[in-house]
């Protein structure tokens, strides 16, 4: 279109040179040329007609060709459509024939399945009616209801159970045990090898050697005076009886009971003994005690090579030295467990010096047990934080007893080498009294446990041998009796390091040959 109008333009701007070109024609030729001029214009207006026309015609073919031509791209384009449409409409046709032919076969499944599931309810009615006349019928036959054969039924499973669960606990405790054992044995042979302490038994009392039975009656003086005041000075009681040659002082404070025996030889040395001399001798033997607590406190630190402890909980220390606990020397013992401690923390990979630390300091409130309320642990608390120790030595030494919870594994093995050093071997001395009555509770606990037979507490009391009775205990139930035992001896009975809980079950066949 835009052709046309270019060569339509065209022709116009050649009529309108045209026309310009006679007008001035004739204005400069004149009249006499206006006639030719005029032909000539008439010429070019025909000419430029004449080629306007075929421009025209030319231009409209040629829009006529290019309609034809968009004309069929258009149509072209439409049949294609149509032909995408119609496929696209067919496989919809397919697609819900498909569906139909799928939902028919739905709703015959789902009529098919509605009748079976109503013919197994039907079924299943029939059948729990026939299952409550079997039962009806199973009970009458047997005598039992069926909560009763339900209780027999529980009590087998319950008695097949605790059969395997006895095998797989034994198999599981053999298997524990037997690493366990074989890596603490190593350990606490290797520290006990290697901290080898020699074991002393003390007794509560103190004995003073006189040089004849003479001095006996100085030492109690005119009318008493001088016993009276070496007791009142020291707060000792003097026993003077048959004793050959010998003064017994008594009292549960070991250190006036020190003091008291250093004055009382002061005294028997020097000769002269009335109230004032009394009282200065008993003046120097505290002095002379207290240096000794100083020195015996600073030599264990030196001896566990821990240091850095207040000055108050040296002397504290040092007090322990005239200590005992069961005829076991107290100081001598802390030393013992800190070195246990620290050589098992050190197999362990643990703190070997907070583990020391906490076992030379854990019987420090047996020092004041006598002057303060409270047991050793309550005591040991206080006095540990008041000296600013840290929490990790405070629950050290309060759990070595089991009274408080241990929050680290350096207290499971003060609590671990106390027990090893109490129970080696000439460590604590028992009186005949006390050792007897555990005995005999011991094995008194054992007795009356049902399915026992007899009961012998041997090893000194570490062990405990247990005969169960063949026909109420069977080889698979002895573990559970054993722990039972074991559970009944850590709860009514008190006593140091362990016990050993032995169950033997033997079935034995007689018959006599005649």
């Amino acid at each position: 279109m835009t052709d046309i109008l270019i060569y339509v333009l065209v022709g116009f701007i050649a009529l309108a040179l045209g026309l310009l070109v006679g007008y001035i024609v004739r204005k400069t030729v004149g009249e006499k040329a206006i006639g030719s001029a005029e032909q000539k214009a008439r010429n070019l207006i025909l000419d430029a007609e004449n080629k306007s026309e075929t421009i025209k015609k030319e231009i409209t073919i040629e829009a006529k060709e290019e309609a034809h031509k968009m004309r069929n791209e258009i149509e072209r384009e439409v049949r294609e459509r149509r032909a995408e449409i119609q496929r696209s409409e067919k496989r919809l046709i397919q697609k819900e024939e498909t569906l139909d032919k799928k939902i028919d076969n739905l709703e015959r499944k789902e009529e098919g399945i509605t009748k079976k599931e109503q013919s197994l309810v039907d079924k299943q009615q029939e059948l729990d009616g026939f299952i409550e006349k079997q039962m009806q019928e199973l009970e009458r036959i047997s005598g039992y209801t069926a909560d009763d054969a339900k209780q027999i039924l529980l009590a087998n499973v319950e008695k097949d159970i605790r059969v395997e669960a006895s095998v797989m606990i034994k198999d599981i405790e053999s298997k524990a045990k037997e690493e366990a054992d074989k890596k603490a044995k190593e350990i606490i042979t290797g520290a006990i090898q290697r901290c080898a302490a020699d074991h002393v038994a003390e007794s509560t009392v103190s004995v003073v050697a006189l040089p004849n039975d003479e001095m006996k009656g100085r030492i109690i003086g005119r009318e008493g005076r001088n016993i009276r005041a070496i007791e009142t000075l020291t707060g000792i009681d003097l026993i003077i009886d048959d004793t050959p040659e010998a003064v017994i002082l008594s009292g549960f404070d070991p250190v006036k009971r020190e003091i008291a025996r250093i004055a009382l030889e002061k005294l028997i040395v020097d000769g002269r003994i009335h109230p004032a001399r009394i009282e200065e001798m008993v003046e120097k033997a505290e002095k002379e005690v207290n240096a000794t607590i100083k020195e015996a406190g600073e030599q264990a630190c030196f001896e566990v090579g821990i240091h850095n402890f207040h000055p108050e909980l040296i002397k504290l220390l040092g007090r322990l030295k005239y200590r005992t606990s069961y005829g076991q020397n107290v100081l001598n013992h802390s030393i013992e467990v800190a070195h246990l401690a620290g050589l098992m923390a050190s197999e362990l990979g643990l703190d070997p010096k907070l583990a020391k630390r906490a076992g030379l300091l854990h019987d420090i409130g047996k020092a004041l047990d006598h002057e303060v309320e409270g047991t050793h642990v309550d005591i040991g608390i206080d006095v540990l934080r008041k000296y600013k120790e840290s929490e990790a030595v405070v629950n050290g030494m309060a759990a070595h007893h089991g009274d408080y919870e241990a929050k680290s594994l350096e207290a499971v093995l003060i609590a671990a080498a106390d027990a090893l050093s109490a129970a080696r071997p000439g460590a604590r001395r028992e009186t005949l009294e006390s050792y007897i009555k555990r005995l005999q509770k011991l094995e008194e606990i054992a007795t009356t446990t049902p399915g026992v037979d007899k009961a012998y507490a041997i090893q000194a009391g570490r062990e405990i041998r247990i005969v169960a009775k063949p026909d109420e205990i069977k080889d698979e139930e002895i573990v559970f009796l054993a722990r039972e035992i074991s559970k009944k001896i850590e709860s009514e009975l008190e006593y140091p390091g362990q016990i050993k809980v032995n169950v033997v079950r033997e079935t034995r066949a007689i018959d006599y040959a005649k």
